[in-house]
């Protein structure tokens, strides 16, 4: 298993690291799989094409890297102003997602499978707040799929990096914003050495799923119960990462603020108002390099008008007024 993270990195690294270790214990070592970090067999943005190759048997990632493959890969990562996780876990399982993933994804000879989701993620790492829409213009900040061309359509440079180089493109000025994940990653990486300003939430990232891509072949080549093994596995481990993100960012962002002098911001309206807008018309547009794009996207957003609506009246709402009686 190749992967898009670094060796020993907490929450994305970890994951792929239980989800290889889980797959060889449940098969009782019949099947053995061999995880390895970004760099250690291919770079990370290669993951993709050694397991299409059949140089690896699977890559563990996130399929918005693999946009300039087909503009639609990010749908079942996440899309700005896109589905929550357990709105992208509900798309994929039981709104024909998963469906239209195998039809994707087949056509590069790979079988893919959600495999880990880290929730709604922070908006990311400024010089400074951002308080206008004319501050965008200025930025240089590595944000990749959608979202990037978001930031593209609003004057500022984008930047597609894998994790393990933020930190040192930050410090040698080569971007001059960022984000990541959120408070637990991001202060593993270290980015609050060199960004204080924080601004919240991820317009770009809502619920990032992560993904098991595996090479075709070697899928069909397997046994059903295999098959199957490998599918429990995943599903086992994405329920597993959520957990681990939900249970360490709020002390990671606690001692962020108290101890290393990070600010938090929240978007201005009239920002998030353009960023909505403009999020709207690039994940419109993706739908457009062909017919299988344009399913893909009519698929998403009608899944994602029906089930936000339960959303608003089942978790935001009671999340909102719990709030006012834990703050009263």
């Amino acid at each position: 298993m190749v992967t898009t993270w670094p060796r020993g990195f907490a929450g994305l690294g970890s994951a792929a690291e239980r989800l290889a270790a889980r797959i060889t214990t449940i098969s009782g070592g019949r099947l053995t799989v061999k995880m390895l970090a970004a760099g250690e067999l291919v770079p990370a943005f290669e993951s993709f094409d050694a397991v299409a190759r059949g140089d690896a048997e699977m890559y563990h990632g996130a399929e918005y890297y693999w946009d300039k493959k087909h503009p639609c890969f990010p749908f079942f990562a996440t899309v700005p102003m896109g589905m929550t996780a357990a709105e992208l876990e509900a798309w994929i399982h039981f709104g024909g997602g998963q469906e239209l993933w195998d039809e994707l994804a087949g056509q590069f000879g790979l079988k893919c499978l959600l495999a880990a989701n880290t929730g709604v993620q922070m908006g990311g790492w400024f010089q400074s707040p951002i308080k206008s829409l004319d501050q965008i213009k200025a930025l240089k900040m590595r944000i990749p799929g959608l979202g990037g061309e978001v930031i593209r359509r609003l004057g500022g440079q984008a930047v597609n990096l894998p994790g393990g180089q933020i930190l040192a493109a930050l410090k040698s000025g080569e971007i001059n914003a960022t984000e990541w994940i959120g408070p637990w990653n991001d202060m593993e990486f270290g980015l609050h050495q060199v960004l204080k300003d924080y601004m919240f939430p991820g317009f770009h990232e809502p619920g990032t799923g992560l993904s098991l891509g595996i090479n075709r072949k070697f899928w069909d080549s397997l046994t059903r119960e295999d098959q199957e093994l490998i599918r429990a596995a995943a599903c086992a481990e994405n329920d597993i990462a959520m957990a681990e993100f939900n249970a360490r960012n709020g002390a990671a962002l606690a001692k962020l603020v108290s101890e290393h002098g990070v600010k938090l911001h929240l978007f201005p309206r009239e920002v998030w108002i353009e960023l909505a807008k403009v999020s709207a018309a690039v994940v419109a547009k993706a739908g457009d390099v062909d017919g299988l794009g344009r399913r893909i996207v009519d698929s998403y957003r009608r899944f994602q008008k029906e089930v936000s609506e339960w959303q608003q009246i089942s978790d935001i709402s009671y999340t909102a007024y719990k709030a006012i009686v834990q703050r009263s």
